[in-house]
């Protein structure tokens, strides 16, 4: 069990549920609706003797907040603290007898909490969209560690979240001039080889995180042309280590490896690439 603490609220099970619950509430959806679903997805949790506990409390917590806290859920609960099986399942995971005697003071006060009508219900939060932070074909340059000039292509921006975010494509473009929109779609995607011989592409999805203050690494030269459309999955890797970590970093890396003989046997143009359907 991942708790850190004897609160109701001290473990992960509960954040977790609490956090889908809500971003689910704030999208609009009613209250029976969601708790019905997230019953359904999280079966593995929920027949887990050790978490199924805290996957209902939290589940109630949030009913509770949102004025719609269902008969059938309350005694659900209430029969879980009443009769003392949350605390055995304290014991079995060898809980100190300091720590039994917290948590029963804390389903205590969780039960009476429950018994409360809560004065008004949780307001929804209306979420706020931020744009990915380029547009789709942006070819952007950066300065190496050699001093020339690198490049990556922008293959598709993800908008409607949160936080938006790119696909990136990091090129092999190394040279002492600014590249130029030829330059990028002649240009190969970067392969990297691990140290088991894998050689994967450089493609991500470049999360912004740091943005602001690392930007100024990054310039926009040019756009090219995507006829091709990319789904989410397409990568599935992250960058999201800031602009150097994530989009520099791997190519200087290339140019400093020792082996510089090293020719992948996966080579992906950025053409082809983007001219795909």
């Amino acid at each position: 069990m991942g708790a850190w603490g004897t609160a109701i609220a001290s473990n992960d099970t509960f954040g977790d549920v609490r956090d889908d619950f809500f971003d689910l509430y704030n999208d609009g959806h009613a209250v029976a609706a969601i708790s019905e679903y997230l019953i359904a997805k999280k079966q593995e949790i929920v027949n887990d003797p050790e978490e199924a506990n805290n996957f209902w409390f939290a589940l109630a917590k949030a009913e509770w907040e949102c004025k719609m806290l269902s008969p059938e859920l309350f005694n659900r609960v209430e029969a879980t603290i009443e009769s003392g099986a949350d605390l055995e399942v304290w014991r079995e995971l060898d809980a100190t007898p300091q720590d039994l005697k917290k948590r029963e003071t804390v389903l205590a006060n969780f039960l009476e909490v429950l018994r409360t009508e809560r004065l008004k219900a949780k307001t929804r939060k209306k979420k706020i969209f931020r744009p990915a932070p380029f547009r789709k074909g942006d070819c952007l340059t950066f300065q190496l560690a050699n001093g020339n000039y690198g490049g990556a292509v922008v293959l598709e921006a993800f908008n409607q979240r949160e936080l938006g975010y790119n696909l990136l494509a990091v090129t092999t473009i190394n040279q002492n001039v600014r590249p130029i929109r030829l330059d990028f779609e002649n240009a190969d995607v970067l392969v990297e080889k691990y140290e088991n011989l894998t050689e994967v592409a450089a493609i991500f999805h470049f999360i912004p995180v740091r943005f602001k203050q690392e930007k100024h690494f990054l310039e926009i030269v040019d756009t090219v042309q995507i006829d091709a459309y990319f789904e989410e999955d397409f990568s599935r890797f992250y960058g999201s280590g800031g602009v150097a970590n994530a989009i520099i970093n791997p190519m200087n890396r290339h140019l400093e490896d020792k082996n510089t003989k090293f020719i992948p046997t996966l080579r992906i143009k950025i053409f082809e690439l983007i001219t795909a359907k």
